[in-house]
């Protein structure tokens, strides 16, 4: 015996079921800005110990009369710290403008705000932790040093102009690669202009004034 064949209509309607789930949403801008300042702050503090290791700090003499004297070699290298705090930022700026160009270039104008941030951060960690890993208080040193023993001056930042280094070289790879690479919200567009002879065919004819007639119906 041969069954009757019965087709049933088929819905075309998805149910909540069968949709695919949502794709997650994109992490929030505020978390990646805290990983910026995060990794700003760690590389900062690296790039204090590396500033604290480079730069040979010069030393005072103390004389059997209790004062101090520095040579003319000493007096030169007092810039050292301040000449070396400025090539640590320059290398880690650019570094962190290229991260801060990567993560957050769909943002627009405030990516260059985020890459001086970044830079600026990393330079005070930098100087304040530098200083704390040079050789402590100067003056305490001076007071209680004896007759022909050493005193190194303290690693510090005598020159304020050089933290601004940090925020301009991370802000350069930024502002280079916003002028200089495809911008990514232009596409190419293709405008066609239809022949004004051509739409006059479709809806009438144009007689000797320019004057539109419709064509009469067949």
């Amino acid at each position: 015996m041969i069954r009757p064949l019965v087709l049933l209509p088929v819905s075309t309607t998805v149910t909540e079921e069968q949709q695919p789930e949502a794709e997650p949403a994109d992490s929030p801008v505020a978390m990646w800005i805290a990983i910026l300042a995060g990794m700003s702050l760690v590389i900062g503090g690296l790039s204090a110990v590396f500033w604290a290791m480079v730069v040979d700090l010069p030393s005072y003499r103390i004389l059997p009369d209790g004062s101090a004297m520095i040579s003319e070699r000493g007096i030169t290298e007092i810039v050292a710290s301040d000449v070396w705090f400025v090539i640590t930022g320059a290398l880690v700026g650019a570094g962190l403008g290229l991260v801060t160009w990567k993560w957050f270039r769909q943002l627009g104008w405030p990516t260059a705000l985020l890459a001086v941030g970044s830079g600026l951060l990393a330079g005070v960690v930098c100087w304040q932790v530098g200083t704390l890993l040079g050789p402590g208080n100067f003056s305490e040193r001076l007071t209680g040093a004896l007759p022909g023993t050493l005193v190194p001056i303290p690693l510090e930042l005598r020159s304020l102009s050089a933290l601004a280094v940090w925020g301009f070289a991370a802000v350069t790879p930024v502002l280079l690669a916003s002028s200089l690479g495809p911008d990514d919200e232009d596409h190419p567009t293709r405008w066609r202009r239809r022949p004004v002879e051509a739409e006059a065919e479709e809806s009438g004819t144009i007689d000797d004034r320019g004057v539109l007639t419709a064509d009469e119906l067949s």
